[in-house]
């Protein structure tokens, strides 16, 4: 789905994704200290928001205009109006290029796209991490297909935490968690698990940052 897609899926009334934010950057980003977040591929938000009402200064970009309006209107009626803690930017992640080594904590959750461009993105994810700071990413693990609930059904926008790992080799981060983990969901039928891949990883303090 291109930008417009985007635009129109997010162009009704009620929000595509959950008002709260994901189950594992809540369980993981509660126990770090407040610093800069960014959310690459944020959506309406969601993930943002929680960051911000934290404390955080937390920064949205996606490539749907519509996404970000509403996570802008969101924090206008849930934080206080004007305070600049979330802020957005529309930009195709296969271009965008975030601000080196400036963020406490890096967010890509559900990226689903090819293995190409997403390795592009995770590489450049992982150039915006700070000293002493971490990238998470989750995303709908290739397992799910077959032993899972909901998510993609195209095996090609699948991957494992194996595969971003890999992604990542040579940028300077260690891994700190690299699993599968299993997500109930609610459903009209009842709770249905779902599979996810997670990936965490730290930029260390003494990092060289300056090294190609």
């Amino acid at each position: 789905m291109d930008s417009s897609a985007w635009d129109e899926r997010y162009s009704g009334t009620d929000l595509v994704w959950s008002a709260t934010p994901n189950v594992w950057v809540e369980q993981i980003a509660a126990e770090l200290p407040v610093g800069r977040a960014l959310d690459l591929a944020g959506g309406e938000g969601r993930n943002a928001l929680w960051l911000a009402g934290r404390g955080w200064q937390a920064t949205v970009v996606d490539f749907s205009q519509v996404a970000l309006d509403t996570a802008q209107a969101l924090a206008e009626q849930h934080l206080c109006a004007g305070d600049g803690r979330v802020a957005t930017v529309c930009a195709d992640l296969q271009t965008y290029v975030p601000e080196p080594a400036a963020f406490e904590l890096v967010l890509v959750v559900y990226l689903q796209v090819a293995a190409g461009a997403r390795r592009a993105v995770l590489r450049a994810a992982s150039e915006a991490v700070a000293p002493g700071g971490r990238l998470l990413v989750v995303a709908h693990d290739s397992t799910n297909l077959v032993a899972g609930f909901g998510g993609p059904q195209d095996p090609l926008v699948l991957y494992t935490a194996e595969d971003v790992a890999a992604d990542l080799s040579g940028c300077g981060l260690e891994v700190e968690r690299c699993e599968s983990v299993l997500r109930e969901v609610s459903t009209d039928q009842g709770p249905r698990t779902a599979v996810d891949a997670l990936l965490l990883a730290r930029r260390g303090l003494d990092a060289d940052l300056t090294s190609p």
